[in-house]
């Protein structure tokens, strides 16, 4: 049982001694928001992850809004490796307290992205709240008879006294069941089930639905044979990605990074969907090894993708060739040419995008160093180290600056990936 914090007041004017309790905070964990409080900040390195999580808990119970913003940043910049190994654990406690909004955005937006994170959490567990928010929305990335399977899981795991098989349910155990998913059946799009899917898979379970979806149902699959049957206002798809991007073989981007960069080399709106599907095939990887490799793997290759991580930091840097990579120490023109940054290599909320503009100098081919976009836009390995850096990123052929600095850079990790369509 979690302890009770109690502080003793003494007030000035009868030197009575009050005490305020402060129920569910451990006194460790007080002692840090006090020395927050009192101090302006808290070395997070000093914690492990369910020390923080405590922290934040007890940051919402005592109102401090700019201590929890802060915490759920840190986790989500800092610590995202601890995250996918322990997704079931941060994902419950982000739906534990209405507060921390942040985290579930963070982790819903990571299922959607990857239903595996889905398949794994512990069905037994899942608050209901959580469930519901993530069958209801459209970015779900399963398909419905999934979706209807995994909400039954979790229905059967609520009641350990329900058969595993509905041949073996009494008129008891379907009503039972019925009540458990009453608040979950609203979200299923039945309707998007194959015939197949709904015979083997829904049927037997008819008697935990609503009586009037029942029937409608029924007269829906019975009548599939007239292709006009399924009613269109009641079989509202999922938005599934109409793009195949094989997995990424990157330490650098995420799935989210490569959608958007294809977007902008096909000059798409963020809002807009891709039609073609992608490869990113990997030419070319690199830490602060020699710079020759880079043209011996890359040149004759065009459309390619150069990403780097700057080191010490979360940024992402990088550029898109759409013509191939020479050694003639020479520039190249091209008019798709762009480069750009994000500031955090695990979000892609705060980008920047720069295009070329001056085209005759988009792109320079020089053999015994890396990349290089424009008149020193973006520069890999000017092998500088005098000055602080390796690399270097100032506007000069390209519409903007991509870094808040024109300073030198390290790279941390580079790599180079050719664009192929599938």
């Amino acid at each position: 049982m979690e302890s009770i914090m109690i502080l003793q007041l003494k007030l000035k004017n009868d030197g009575i001694l009050k005490h305020i309790k402060l129920p569910e905070i451990l006194p460790e964990i007080f002692q840090i928001i006090l020395r927050y409080i009192y101090g302006g900040k808290l070395i997070l390195e000093e914690y492990d992850i369910p020390d923080i999580i405590k922290i934040m808990d007890a940051a919402s119970k005592l109102g401090l809004r700019e201590l929890i913003d802060y915490l759920q940043s840190y986790l989500i910049e800092k610590k995202t490796d601890w995250f996918e190994q322990n997704f079931n654990m941060i994902y419950q406690a982000s739906f534990e307290n209405n507060s921390f909004l942040e985290l579930q955005e963070y982790c819903t937006n990571l299922i959607f992205d990857e239903p595996d994170k889905f398949k794994s959490l512990n069905f037994s567990s899942i608050p209901e709240k959580l469930l519901v928010s993530i069958i209801r929305n459209d970015k779900l990335q399963m398909s419905e008879v999934q979706v209807w399977e995994h909400v039954l899981k979790w229905g059967l795991a609520q009641n350990s006294e329900l058969p595993s098989e509905p041949t073996s349910f009494s008129v008891d155990d379907f009503n039972t069941l019925k009540n458990i998913l009453q608040q979950l059946i609203p979200f299923i799009r039945f309707y998007n089930l194959t015939s197949k899917e709904f015979s083997d898979k829904v049927f037997p379970y008819m008697k935990i639905l609503p009586k009037d979806l029942c029937i409608d149902l029924l007269k829906t699959f019975l009548n599939l044979s007239d292709l006009n049957s399924k009613p269109s206002d009641k079989s509202k798809p999922r938005i599934t990605k109409k793009i195949n991007l094989k997995t990424i073989d990157s330490k650098i981007i995420r799935y989210q990074h490569a959608e958007l960069i294809l977007k902008w080399v096909n000059r798409l709106e963020i809002t807009d969907e891709l039609t073609t599907s992608y490869e990113f095939k990997l030419l070319f990887r690199n830490g602060l090894a020699t710079r020759k490799f880079f043209h011996e793997f890359c040149d004759g290759k065009s459309h390619t993708i150069t990403v780097a991580k700057v080191k010490d930091s979360n940024e992402i840097v990088g550029g898109y060739n759409p013509i191939a990579w020479d050694s003639n120490n020479e520039y190249s023109n091209t008019k798709d040419s762009f480069i750009f940054s994000f500031e955090n290599n695990n979000r892609i909320d705060n980008y920047i995008l720069s295009r070329v503009i001056n085209e005759q100098y988009a792109i320079y081919n020089q053999g015994n160093r890396g990349p290089i976009f424009g008149r020193g836009d973006l520069d890999f390995w000017r092998c500088a180290p005098k000055h602080g850096g390796n690399s270097k990123s100032q506007k000069a052929s390209y519409e903007k600056s991509i870094r808040k600095t024109g300073n030198f850079f390290f790279t941390e990790e580079l790599e180079v990936f050719q664009i192929i369509k599938t």
